[in-house]
């Protein structure tokens, strides 16, 4: 992903990546490659704020993250409709913080309606039928807008993993 993110936008890459993390390989998969796109003199230094988002009922990147830890605490009895970030401990939770942490980016939880309105969101003014995994990174990058932590002319990408047709039933 870190290498199509880079190729797509002309090898320059986006200022903040919003990414749905369950077990994380994402965000640790694209930092891995920023480092080698980097040591293969295809893109400098600069790299983006990497946005780790989970849901307020599995959220165990968030907790870490927020109580400065280095490691993540198993998540008790995770919930939420997003499936693909119900993960209750990640396998590589140290290497997700260490990412996040050392892009100067932020863990994020958001709610099941916030979920869910940015999954409308991405339907009604984009035509995507997105996951619930991609509402949660529209809801993440609306609250980092209203905190002031995202600009309006940073450049921005989210990551939408899968598509609604994965959910076939609405939201609870």
């Amino acid at each position: 992903m870190g290498y199509e993110v880079a190729e797509q936008l002309g090898w320059h890459l986006p200022d903040v990546i919003v990414y749905p993390t369950g077990g994380g390989t994402g965000i640790v998969g694209m930092w891995k490659a920023f480092e080698e796109m980097e040591a293969l003199g295809w893109i400098g230094a600069g790299r983006p704020r990497m946005i780790s988002v989970q849901a307020e009922g599995c959220a165990p990147i968030v907790r870490a993250f927020e109580e400065g830890t280095e490691r993540a605490r198993p998540w008790e009895n995770a919930s939420t409709y997003a499936s693909g970030i119900r993960v209750p401990s990640a396998v590589g939770d140290y290497l997700i913080l260490r990412a996040v942490r050392q892009s100067g980016g932020r863990a994020v939880a958001v709610s099941e309606e916030e979920i869910a309105s940015g999954a409308r969101m991405l339907g009604t003014r984009e035509g995507i039928f997105a996951c619930p995994e991609g509402g949660a990174t529209v809801a993440a990058l609306r609250r980092l807008r209203d905190e002031g932590e995202v600009a309006p002319d940073d450049r921005v990408v989210l990551f939408n993993t899968g598509t609604g047709l994965k959910y076939p039933l609405a939201p609870p």
